[in-house]
């Protein structure tokens, strides 16, 4: 690798002779005759090291080292001088210089000292590349949105991220429940420690007490071993309890002991293990109609609405839609090996226009496929999913559900429901009752689909007869 390599002496033999010494060691060498003259090379090129004599005319040594810790601080100087006196070498390093040389100097101890200084300039660059990548991918768990709807959930992130209090994150399915509830374990008291999540619709009713507290061995029929609970994987963490409103009543007596006592017993050992959580739980459900229903205990209810988060759909940050596609385009762009630096002006219209009932998780699959097909650095109008201009499956299903007001749903979540149910009816028509590849064609996991299936009641063997 090249280094770069500033000397500066008012003495020309000087330069020319180290000028000759160093480039035998694959570094290019520049030159100047005093201080103003050096800050000058310092803004026009790209130096690793500077190598500066003591004394000079106008700017000497000591003031040019000074100015260069203030503009560059993280450029190491060497200071040469003829004047070798402790006193000298002590002031030079406290004011920041990397190391010092005496005049006449040793071309072997020279060699030496440079390329220290060297090898300390690449570790620095290495620091900042390094952190900017760590940056770089803690963003793409960011929040990203400057709209005053989401301003507001920025503003409750912050109040509440380093405290223990239990969060409910409410919100239609794809608004960034557990987005949301990474970035307050991320940003809060608990960081160091485990994130576990848990999604309560996912799992079978039968499995969810032994996933979620553990059990011990020979506690059922194929618990061939003991088994840790998620409340103990994430003890003095966070634990996050996603689509919470669809846990059975019989565990819910259960969660609401964890979290009063904070004490759990595993499925087939008496004792009670102490745990440390703090929990955030997440649901698309209204839960106080389902409390009023008898479907959710009123008691586990308030246990978790402490810190209420509710999170807006995408048609209500339309602010917002433009800086998330950027940010999901440059994102997967670098995964994709692919540089996209932006969308055109139609294409953005297009976005801003449609209404994205799948929320940021519809709106990042777009982008996803945006990116795949496009063929330059800028996503154009015909690189985005045809339904974006109105041909979606689903279209003449919810234009059913208006009432006599011109596109104004009578019952929004009710609208929203029939769309998604013609997506996935018309996924299983087209994948021929298929699942996995149903999934994959509207850009949602299987796990997410079979949920859907069940959520909205759809029987796949009476699609495919």
């Amino acid at each position: 690798m090249t280094h770069n390599v500033l000397v500066v002496d008012d003495e020309p033999k000087l330069c020319d002779l180290l000028a000759s010494a160093l480039s035998q060691n694959d570094i290019q060498v520049f030159t100047a005759s005093n201080g103003l003259h050096a800050l000058t090379v310092l803004e026009r090129e790209d130096i690793d090291l500077v190598i500066s004599d003591w004394r000079m005319p106008g700017m000497d040594g000591p003031q040019l080292l000074a100015e260069i810790k203030l503009r560059f601080p993280q450029l190491p100087v060497i200071v040469m001088t003829a004047y070798s006196t402790v006193k000298n070498a002590v002031q030079s390093m406290r004011n920041g210089a990397y190391d010092y040389i005496s005049k006449p100097f040793d071309i072997d101890e020279l060699d030496i000292t440079v390329n220290k200084a060297l090898q300390f300039r690449d570790i620095l660059r290495d620091n900042v590349r390094l952190r900017a990548e760590l940056d770089e991918h803690q963003q793409i768990d960011s929040l990203v949105g400057d709209s005053p709807t989401f301003r507001r959930v920025l503003h409750a992130v912050d109040s509440v991220r380093e405290s223990n209090a239990t969060i409910l994150l409410t919100g239609e399915s794809g608004t960034g429940k557990e987005m949301v509830a990474r970035a307050i374990h991320k940003h809060g008291n608990r960081a160091d420690k485990p994130f576990v999540a848990v999604n309560c619709a996912a799992i079978p009713e039968g499995l969810l007490e032994s996933e979620m507290f553990g059990h011990r061995k020979g506690a059922f029929t194929g618990a061939v071993s003991d088994r840790v609970g998620r409340f103990m994987q994430a003890d003095k963490g966070t634990l996050f309890l996603d689509e919470v409103g669809d846990m059975p009543l019989a565990l819910q007596a259960k969660i609401l002991r964890a979290l009063q006592e904070r004490v759990i017993e595993p499925v087939g050992d008496p004792r009670e293990r102490k745990v440390d959580v703090r929990v955030i739980a997440a649901t698309n459900k209204d839960l106080l109609e389902a409390v009023a229903k008898k479907e959710f205990r009123e008691d586990l209810y308030y246990r978790l609405n402490v810190f209420p988060i509710p999170l807006p759909a995408l048609r209500d940050r339309v602010e917002d839609i433009a800086p998330l596609a950027r940010h999901f385009a440059h994102t997967m762009g670098a995964t994709a090996g692919k540089r996209i630096t932006g969308f055109s002006p139609d294409a953005l219209l297009a976005m801003t226009n449609y209404p994205w009932p799948g929320n940021i998780r519809e709106l990042q699959n777009c982008v996803e496929r945006a990116t795949i097909v496009a063929s330059s650095h800028v996503i154009e109008e015909q690189d985005l999913p045809a339904y974006l201009f109105g041909s979606r499956p689903s279209e003449n299903t919810a234009a059913n559900l208006f009432t006599d007001s011109p596109g104004i749903p009578k019952d929004l979540d009710a609208a929203l429901a029939e769309v998604e149910k013609a997506y996935i009816l018309s996924a299983l028509q087209e994948t021929n009752g298929v699942q996995a590849a149903a999934a994959q064609l509207i850009g949602i996991s299987e796990r997410s689909f079979w949920y859907r299936l069940k959520k909205l009641e759809i029987h796949v063997d009476k699609i495919v007869r």
